[in-house]
């Protein structure tokens, strides 16, 4: 049998999976891997938490040397080895050595060149000295290396994404003064508006400066100054704006390309030559809810694809299955995640909100904390469309959950009948979960009719709006123009309430609230329910609230 030559483009996520799982199916083929980097198994969702000294020691980031992958998996490893060009019609790459240049053939070439940090040429930021991207060992190297030997006492992060909010809470728990930039309108782009702002608040609770709608223009010395002239201390400055693949050595391939820049792979991962072959970051792949491409710069869809090329590659019966983007950050002391779809990116569909606040846990258990989970569902297919969620603990196994519901096709109905692990310390008799099911086949049954936060101000103009919170909760600060009327005095004063118009009825998570709707429906008043309540209305809409 002719040995195979199986060379791989990079390393990390994708092209380590692709390498190891080969070799496991294939074991006499020769597989070389290549990468331009000094390391070529590295942890780089760590490398924040190693700035932060969370990560104590910086040989925990290092997965695995090329030493151990020979001897374990005889994979021949050659790092600081960069390819330049690729000459498909000979089949074979030219490789950078430090001063020469090696060809190196092959019988199947699989890239995975991974994504760069996107960097701004800001005015002064060639003489500031302390500016910074966060990609790789080295990069890490560098920064650890500039908070040792200058001791910055201020920082500013430009851009509020995942990588750029894990760098605020590091440089914050080094004792630095940290600002946060963000261009858009909120941080954390996969989640809506509402669901950023409380991350947006936990920021500013520990003492984070966040600037959003905004940008730095301008460097002067070790100062940022934003559009509206405000002036920041920036001894470092760490540039977060996201990343682009790092596509370039393919243009002279003529390998398609598609959006970003992006490679452009079949659900086999075979680019538009044959024998040619992407994974992981540099890929375009489709979304399997809206079935539209997307890019999706993760560590989890990279290993999963590398591992189902080997197996194609190996005769097996694979393909890619695209990506929903199921992400999680730590934010301080609370946890923020997604999957899925945002409304944002719901244009043109006929779709329905969700929001639920329950323990992560019963609540009659030492420790219980609060859960805010938001589900956005498909109107008439029923099917999960994605969904958000936030609090102290418990989130990663509800969005988990909610990722393999969606995976699986499941309808939002099916999350009531999920049969979840229960005891007192690790959820409750019926989880946030079934709930969200208990609450969307009470819309479908129009049992429950709910409006949205953002709904609010235009409904109220032909509406009376009643708050069903105690008076003492309401007084404290409730929705302008809502009238009060606790749950328990709400059928001794229904003459307060008009049947001439729409009525909205609202608590501080909807949940008592839905308990007046239901009163109220069952009297002949057109009544909704406020889907969240105060706890969402007073935090994304601040001057629409008094306080008596």
């Amino acid at each position: 049998m002719n040995k195979k030559n199986i060379v791989v483009v990079g390393g990390v996520a994708g092209g380590m999976s692709f390498a190891t799982r080969y070799r496991r199916l294939n074991q006499n083929d020769n597989i070389i891997v290549l990468d331009k980097g000094p390391y070529v198994s590295f942890a780089n969702c760590g490398l924040p938490y190693y700035i932060s000294k969370e990560i104590e020691q910086r040989k925990d980031l290092l997965v695995t040397t090329k030493e151990e992958l020979k001897a374990k998996f005889n994979l021949d490893v050659r790092v600081e080895h960069e390819v330049i060009k690729i000459n498909k019609e000979e089949k074979n790459i030219e490789v950078k050595v430090a001063n020469k240049i090696e060809i190196i053939e092959y019988d199947e070439l699989v890239l995975s060149l991974g994504a760069k940090p996107i960097y701004l040429d800001i005015e002064g930021s060639e003489t500031h000295g302390g500016i910074f991207t966060l990609r790789n060992i080295p990069d890490v190297d560098k920064i650890t290396d500039y908070i040792d030997n200058t001791k910055p006492k201020s920082a500013i992060v430009i851009g509020a994404g995942f990588i750029g909010l894990e760098m605020a809470e590091s440089l914050k728990n080094r004792g630095l003064k940290v600002s946060v930039i963000e261009k858009s309108k909120q941080v954390l782009a996969p989640l809506d508006i509402e669901m950023a702002k409380f991350a947006e608040n936990e920021l500013i609770d520990k003492g984070v400066e966040v600037y959003t709608d905004t940008s730095v223009i301008k460097f002067d010395g070790k100062k940022s100054i934003l559009e509206d002239g405000t002036e920041l201390d920036a001894d470092l400055v760490i540039m977060s704006i996201g990343v682009l693949p790092d596509t370039g050595l393919l243009k002279d391939a003529k390998i398609a390309l598609g959006m970003r820049g992006g490679i452009a792979v079949d659900d086999k991962f075979q680019t538009s030559e044959k024998h040619i072959h992407a994974v992981g970051d540099a890929i375009i792949v489709k979304n399997p809810i809206d079935k539209k491409d997307t890019m999706i710069a993760l560590a989890s869809p990279a290993n999963r694809q590398g591992r189902q090329l080997a197996d194609i590659l190996s005769g097996l019966n694979k393909s890619n299955k695209g990506s929903i983007g199921t992400s999680i950050v730590r934010i301080f002391d609370l946890t923020f995640a997604s999957t899925g779809l945002n409304e944002k990116q719901l244009d043109g569909f006929d779709y329905k909100v969700i929001h639920l606040v329950a323990n992560d846990h019963a609540g009659y258990f030492p420790n219980a904390s609060s859960i805010h989970l938001k589900v956005i569902y498909d109107n008439k297919t029923r099917l999960i469309l994605g969904a958000q969620g936030f609090g102290k603990k418990g989130v990663d196994k509800r969005i988990d959950i909610l990722a393999t519901a969606i995976k699986s096709n499941y309808l939002v109905d099916d999350l009531q009948d999920l049969e979840l692990a229960y005891a007192p310390p690790f959820g409750s008799a019926k989880d946030i979960i079934n709930m969200a099911g208990y609450a969307a086949e009470n819309q479908k049954l129009k049992i429950s009719q709910s409006i949205q936060w953002y709904e609010l101000e235009e409904t109220l103009k032909d509406a009376q709006l009643v708050d069903v919170r105690p008076e003492n909760v309401h007084n404290a600060g409730h929705i302008t123009g809502a009238i009060n009327i606790p749950l328990t005095q709400l059928t001794n004063r229904l003459d307060e309430i008009s049947k001439d118009k729409k009525v909205i009825v609202s608590c501080q998570t909807s949940v008592t609230s839905y308990n007046a709707e239901r009163i109220l429906r069952n009297l002949g008043y057109d009544v909704y329910n406020l889907d969240g309540g105060y706890s969402y209305y007073s935090v994304i809409v601040p001057q629409g609230i008094t306080r008596s």
